[in-house]
């Protein structure tokens, strides 16, 4: 693609910066080139963030509906599995799958909390409770 022809269709990037592309110049070199999206990845892009929404209200009902504690909200958010968390914090799968009951959460002990709040930039009280607002990053 020559640098004349990089796509600059405005999307999904216009709040992030930037996309850097290879486009070849006028003299056949290789060139980094900056652009502002491109159609195609712009719905394709936005059609992951929708299916990733969809994730984290559910989760939110589910905290709400007393089947989740507000580590899946946060997990959505980072859009995280047991596993990836689980490597993160240090502990097994199914330690984590038991923080994930409204009844275990209420009894972790504050140095995992800590451990949690820290891993997903909140404060504890954040962890512990759900954000009344949910925005692209999930923070208040």
């Amino acid at each position: 693609m020559e640098i004349k022809d990089v796509p600059q269709d405005p999307g999904i990037l216009d709040d992030y910066g930037r996309e850097i592309c290879y486009a070849v110049d006028q003299n056949g070199n290789y060139n980094l080139v900056q652009s502002i999206g491109w159609y195609p990845k712009n719905i394709a892009n936005r059609q992951a963030w929708q299916a990733i929404e969809k994730k984290i209200n559910k989760a939110r009902e589910d905290i709400l509906g007393g089947k989740l504690s507000p580590i899946g909200f946060y997990m959505a958010c980072n859009q995280m599995d047991i596993r990836l968390l689980a490597q993160y914090m240090g502990l097994y799968c199914w330690q984590v799958r038991r923080h994930l009951k409204p009844a275990v959460f209420k009894r972790i002990k504050k140095n995992v909390l800590d451990k949690y709040a820290a891993l997903f930039n909140v404060s504890v009280d954040e962890l512990t409770s759900l954000p009344d607002k949910l925005t692209r990053d999930c923070h208040i």
